[in-house]
């Protein structure tokens, strides 16, 4: 068995993001979401989601939008919230193993919960 490495690179956010989101698609629950927003631009967002992700666990500073305004038109629960993170985690710990991939972890939990605590507040409904 091949010994895993951590996320060391830009590559290596590619990596996590294309295999992540190759996941998604195939998803029954998620899939249905994302397909009809992204449609055939699945090439743009992946870029964006690597820029992303990058700034986030590498500090590359190259994404410099704020995702919440569109992710807040989504339909979505919090069971969506739930398999996105266990297919994140499950991906993440396919493909690495270290300090910056538990950050990972961290910090798609974290934004998972500021974006339901947005959401519940825009929809009106007490936060849990």
């Amino acid at each position: 068995m091949e010994k895993r490495t951590d996320i060391g690179n830009e590559d290596d956010v590619a990596l996590l993001v294309h295999t992540f989101y190759a996941k998604v698609r195939a998803d029954d629950l998620l899939g249905p979401i994302f397909e009809p927003i992204i449609k055939d631009n699945w090439a743009p967002h992946l870029n964006r989601m690597v820029d992303f992700w990058s700034t986030i666990l590498l500090y590359t500073r190259k994404y410099k939008d704020d995702p919440m305004p569109k992710h807040l038109q989504l339909p979505v629960e919090q069971r969506h919230f739930d398999r996105w993170l266990s297919l994140f985690n499950e991906t993440l710990d396919a493909l690495f193993a270290g300090e910056v991939a538990e950050n990972a972890k961290l910090r798609a939990a974290s934004i998972a919960r500021i974006m339901m605590v947005i959401r519940s507040r825009a929809d009106g409904l007490p936060v849990l």
